[in-house]
């Protein structure tokens, strides 16, 4: 009796545990949904400013190096922009698909592993996407310098510069305000090896 009381016991806390580390992974799935959602937007539009934009010719520039220099410039931004947005859809996409095959049907301990799978994989896919957005951003620069006048050009310009700026500036302020210290954070160690005995399954490289 005791032992049949001890394996209900155990069972109960270790669906406890995997329910309180549900939590957390459908956190960190939301976020990469989302991101992925903005990123497939920016390259929606990275797609129609590449294949849309059409630059005057050179023949009507006073020096052919300026506009070859400038589409130049602008054709290696916007391609850039582009992959590093296809790329975020695709990591996030990826670790959507895994992530919830693996905690839903992986072994016992699963939950833990790719909860913790998604939170080391987060930096990386909101690095790109930050490329992603401000290479957007920066060939809009080169659009307006070739195709508008140069008092139109130095305006909108100076506009995308500020909003990189300010974009910056956020960034860092959003980022001071929520930040907290690793260390001080909830741990389920102490449940998951302690009475509930889950063990996590081994990350492959």
């Amino acid at each position: 009796m005791l032992a049949a009381d001890k394996l209900q016991l155990q069972s109960t806390l270790k669906q406890q545990a995997t329910a309180l580390k549900e939590k957390e992974f459908n956190l960190h799935h939301n976020n990469f949904m989302t991101v992925g959602t903005q990123a497939a937007v920016l390259a929606g539009l990275d797609v129609t400013m590449f294949i849309e934009f059409q630059p005057p010719p050179n023949n009507e520039w006073a020096f052919v190096i300026i506009p070859r220099t400038l589409k130049f410039v602008y054709y290696v931004l916007i391609t850039s922009a582009f992959c590093a947005n296809i790329l975020v859809v695709a990591q996030t996409t990826i670790l959507s698909v895994l992530g919830s095959s693996l905690a839903l049907r992986g072994t016992d301990g699963s939950m833990m592993t790719a909860t913790d799978g998604l939170y080391h994989e987060r930096n990386q896919v909101f690095e790109a996407f930050g490329h992603g957005l401000l290479l957007t951003i920066g060939s809009v620069v080169m659009c307006v310098w070739l195709h508008l006048h140069w008092e139109a050009s130095l305006v909108c310009c100076a506009i995308s510069v500020w909003t990189i700026l300010k974009m910056r500036s956020t960034y860092y302020r959003i980022i001071k305000k929520f930040d907290f210290d690793e260390s001080l954070t909830v741990n389920f160690d102490d449940i998951f090896s302690g009475p509930a005995a889950i063990q996590g399954v081994p990350m492959s490289m």
